[in-house]
Parts: structure tokens; sequence; C-alpha cells
């Protein structure tokens, strides 16, 4: 199994957390991802990477779909590319509607269709086989609609990338999110994974990868795994409570959690609906409170790092590909590599 570190949200002093990257680097750690909300891009902290790490692959988790037009991602992710002589892989994601809408100025509608035309129209012009024209529902190109001069014409990257095809990973939960994943993409980023439950997890990601006729090894499993470091799980539990209290309990009006899915899916039914009321309530301490120790422990890294230790090697026999960290604690990173 495969080691990933994530940088955090929020941005980090490049000074402090670039050791800590120079470090996995030299134990072998073998990927390092960007992530992307409202602060930090997650493509300008992978052109710095690129110019001082070596070895290290350089991935995104994620570049919002809503925030570039495919266009400009295509750009983005021949530039990383030649930048990091082939490190680098091209993480995707909608991200959520309150971010997409309060950010970016643009309505969160049809995700499917927008994620399938995107990724089609990236790969189109990363290929550089032909001039990049596309007629579909959301996206067409050239554009020939209202404001138009009409003198448009389809358009072929001037630069030549040095690959034709850059890996390219989906952020998604749902099940049709996960169909589609099966069906375009070269791995899944995960943000609500249990070995234990994989089975049920996977099955949308499978049969989405069943009626492209691929195999699952077409597809590469990432999940992102949130830490915390403890003296006991229980006081690692306590931390993380709160974080997963509002992922499984967010609710807004028209709009589906599908975290609150996944739990389900897990068996978790009864805890789900009990934090979600008591968030409805206003009352966040209950909400945490009633996020299962259980389901803490499948889906994080909990307590001591032996402990975390001992659970990577469960994680070590699942179908997972690449365990993402979201941490900064080199004995983690040097304890996860020995065990994976």
């Amino acid at each position: 199994m495969r080691l990933g570190l994530a940088m955090g949200y929020g941005g980090e002093p490049m000074e402090e957390v670039l050791p800590v990257i120079r470090h996995a680097e030299s134990i072998g750690v073998d990927s390092v991802w960007s992530v992307e909300e409202y602060g930090p891009d997650a493509v300008s902290v992978l052109g710095y990477l690129a110019a001082v790490t070596e070895r290290i692959e350089l991935g995104t988790a994620i570049m919002q779909i809503p925030a570039r037009t495919p266009a400009a991602t295509a750009m983005a992710a021949m530039t990383l590319d030649v930048l990091s002589h082939g490190r680098f892989q091209l993480g995707l994601g909608l991200s959520v509607p309150w971010i997409v809408e309060g950010w970016h100025g643009l309505p969160y509608e049809r995700p499917l269709r927008r994620t399938r035309e995107y990724v089609e129209i990236v790969r189109k012009a990363v290929a550089r086989e032909e001039r990049v024209a596309y007629d579909g529902e959301l996206y067409r190109l050239p554009y020939t609609g209202p404001g138009s001069t009409g003198r448009a014409r389809p358009i072929r990257s001037e630069m030549t990338p040095l690959r034709p095809r850059i890996p390219l990973y989906l952020a998604a939960i749902g099940p049709g999110n996960l169909k589609l994943t099966g069906e375009l993409a070269d791995g899944w980023l995960s943000g609500m994974y249990a070995p234990e439950h994989e089975t049920a997890i996977l099955a949308p990601l499978d049969e989405g990868i069943a009626r492209a006729g691929r195999t699952q090894d077409d597809v590469k499993i990432c999940p992102i795994l949130y830490v915390a470091h403890a003296p006991t799980a229980e006081e690692g539990r306590e931390k993380l409570r709160p974080l997963y209290a509002h992922l499984i309990g967010a609710a807004a009006p028209g709009v589906r959690n599908t975290y609150t899915d996944v739990v389900i899916q897990m068996g978790y039914e009864g805890p789900a609906h009990d934090v979600r009321k008591h968030l409805a309530e206003g009352d966040k301490a209950a909400a945490a409170n009633a996020v299962p120790d259980r389901l803490l422990d499948e889906v994080a890294l909990i307590g001591p790092i032996e402990a975390m230790a001992e659970r990577l090697a469960v994680w070590k026999r699942s179908r997972v590909d690449t365990v993402i960290l979201l941490d900064r604690d080199p004995r983690l990173l040097e304890a996860a590599r020995a065990t994976l």
C-alpha cells in the first residue's frame, strides 16, 4: 500500500510544512497532496513544491471544478506535470454548494453532468491530439451562445504535454458520483472510508467500473484520513467528535448530505439521525456525543502512534491503494511507512 501526506486547509507557513514534506520524501512517502477550499489555491503550492522536491508525487485534493474552466485546469495540469518532471496527479471535485455559490458566485447545479463534461474536455485538452471542440449540455467549445462574436474556432494547446494522459482522480461521495468515478477516473479521493465496510461503500464505484468495461485495478482508491494524536483512544476521539458531527449532521434546504448516507450505509443509521437531530436543535455538544466511538475508530487514526500503526495494518489488507494522512508528525509518517 502507498502512503500520502495531505497539506492542511487554510494555509500553512511553508517554512513549517516544507521540512515535513522533505522528510516524507526522504523516508519514501509516495505523494503529497495540496487542498483547496477558499484559502490557498491547490496549484501554486505544488508549483513551488515541484522546484524543491525530486521524487515525491504531487497531487491536488482537490482542484475545485467550479473555480476554473476546463481549459484552465488542463493548462495548470500540463504546466505542473512539466515542472515536476511527470510527478503530477490531478484531483478534481465539485466542492460543496455553500462554497460554490458563496465564494465563486456560481449555481450548484447538475453536478454529475458538469463533472462528466469537465473531465472529457480536460482530457481532450491535455491529449492535444486535435483542436478541442465540445458540444455539451453545460460546456460548449467554442462558445456560440448569447454575446458571442461568432468568430471563435476550436483551439489546440500551444504547449506540448509531457504526458498525453495525466492521472485524474475524482473526489466523490454519494452513489451517483461514485458510479461516475468508476466510469471515468483513474482514482477516487474519498473523505469517508472504512475497510470494514468497503464492500458496501464500493458497490456504486464497482457498478460504474463494470458499466464502462473496466477492471477494479483501473481505479485507485485513495482515502484521506483525519488523525488525532492523544495518549489514549478516548482522548483522540474527543478531538474528532465535533468534526464528524458536523460532517454527518450538516443540513441545508434542498441539499442532500451524502456523508449521512455513507454513515447509514456503514450501519450507523440511528446515530446519524441523532446527530442530525441535535444539530438541528442547536445542541452541538449533544451532536458530538452522539458520534459513535466505533465509527471514529473505523474512519480515522486515533490515539498513540503505536495504535495508529496497528490500525494501518488493517487498512493494508483492504482494496485501498494509497492512504493519505492529514497530519504533520514525522514519527507517524515513519511508523506508517514501516507498517505499509
